[in-house]
């Protein structure tokens, strides 16, 4: 008998919650987005096409397909309620509560409740609803500071002082948000992610990510939504000493633990973003659910059925033991339309060449009559796999290049200079 799971989202994040869930051949998907993704689609039973945020359409539509079970692969749509809504329906969710989601959609609630709680590695940090007060505390500042909006940025809201603006610039920034900002001391060090499954009570976690924010080669020009990441067979990485991730992960179960507490249990993916500094792990943030692209590096290597774990979330059921991935390397890289991110140029043609072993996941992408366009956001993503990350990288990086037309990417992305930079960093400042 098939079981009907309902996938909420349309980028290359959802293909690859989708992917996943397709392996097991008892699964009957429903999609719903707000532009057609052609992967997700050829994977659906039904599709609906609307915006994802209009939770009374999706809820519906989850009614009309008989939906089990729902996944929630934006932010969006949580901070939307719509995990609430189709909880009313009776159908659970496999994403938190509006009320849960703050973790993510309000980041003065995030360090609010850490500092309630005295979970380690919140840095110190400001909350602001007045620009002038906001302006004062930066000029009054002894060093550089991180400035965040309090709601939502699709990853692109945060500017770091000694980076992207100095401080008349940060002034600005914050003026224009109208002060409400949470203002953060700008952390030093590597980051990285931790992604967990969570059921309220137990978290299991995900081999360990790195993300490229940066647009260009060598870390360099504007903040993306992410232009490729990278995971080792070992599933840590090699600037993340073991101690360092028991306490990142011991941090990711406090929040859980604190949210459990305030009446707001946590269930969903659970996103750790982590600066390694000099004195340990620090929380950069919270996501109230899978990065993107670093969903597709874990997806890829899972081994468990990924339909089973979704019901032990529901359930509160969930244990280490029902989550298994792939002893493997993982390099993912985006292709992006020509002029990303400041003016990319959509509806470029493309064509998809022999591609070799490399995992497909399209994204923001156009397709008419079978031909393949870009859009305004990121176009595809190919997901390499081996023993090592050498055969990864080798794999994605052939499988990107097939691509031609009016795409590109950053061919460094998982190449032994950048890892090594990383290792070296870490060392000078510890």
């Amino acid at each position: 008998m098939d079981m009907k799971i309902l996938v909420v989202g349309g980028g290359g994040r959802e293909h690859a919650i989708a992917r996943a869930l397709s392996c097991n051949s008892d699964v009957a998907l429903f999609s719903v987005m707000s532009r057609r993704n052609p992967g997700i689609a050829a994977l659906s039973r039904g599709t609906l096409i609307e915006k994802e945020t209009n939770v009374e359409k999706v809820a519906d539509f989850a009614v009309e397909c008989g939906a089990e079970c729902a996944i929630i692969g934006p932010e969006a749509p949580l901070e939307a309620g719509i995990a609430d809504r189709l909880l009313e329906g009776g159908i659970p969710c496999v994403g938190p509560t509006r009320m849960a989601a703050r973790l993510e959609t309000d980041k003065a609630f995030c360090r609010e409740m850490m500092e309630r709680h005295g979970i380690a590695g919140c840095p110190h940090y400001r909350v602001f609803h007045d620009a002038r007060a906001a302006c004062e505390f930066i000029d009054a500042y002894d060093g550089d500071l991180a400035i965040k909006p309090i709601g939502l940025t699709g990853g692109k809201g945060v500017r770091i002082m000694g980076e992207q603006v100095d401080r008349e610039g940060a002034k600005e920034y914050a003026q224009s948000l109208d002060g409400n900002v949470v203002l953060e001391e700008r952390l030093v060090g590597e980051e990285f992610t931790l992604q967990a499954f969570v059921d309220g009570n137990h978290l299991v976690p995900m081999p360990l990510v790195q993300d490229h924010k940066r647009a260009y080669e060598g870390d360099t020009g504007p903040n993306t939504g992410g232009m490729g990441t990278y995971s080792l067979a070992d599933h840590l990485l090699p600037f993340v000493e073991k101690q360092d991730y028991q306490k990142a992960l011991e941090i990711m179960r406090s929040a859980v633990a604190a949210m459990a507490a305030e009446g707001e249990p946590y269930r969903g993916i659970l996103y750790g973003q982590f600066m390694n500094t000099a004195d340990g792990p620090k929380v950069v943030e919270f996501n109230s659910r899978f990065g993107d692209p670093e969903a597709m590096n874990v997806l890829s290597l899972l081994e468990s059925d990924f339909a089973d774990i979704m019901f032990r979330i529901v359930e509160g059921q969930l244990s280490s033991a029902d989550v298994r991935f792939a002893p493997k390397a993982t390099v993912c890289k985006y292709l992006v339309p020509d002029g990303y991110p400041d003016a990319p140029i959509s509806g470029a043609p493309i064509t998809v060449g022999d591609y070799g072993d490399a995992i497909l996941y399209y994204a923001s992408i156009g397709e008419e009559n079978g031909r393949l366009t870009t859009l305004s956001s990121r176009t595809m993503a190919f997901v390499g796999l081996g023993d090592t990350l050498a055969e990864a990288e080798e794999q994605a990086e052939h499988a990107a290049a097939s691509v031609s037309g009016g795409v590109w990417h950053r061919s460094d992305i998982g190449k032994p200079a950048l890892l090594e930079k990383r290792i070296a960093h870490m060392k000078e400042i510890r």
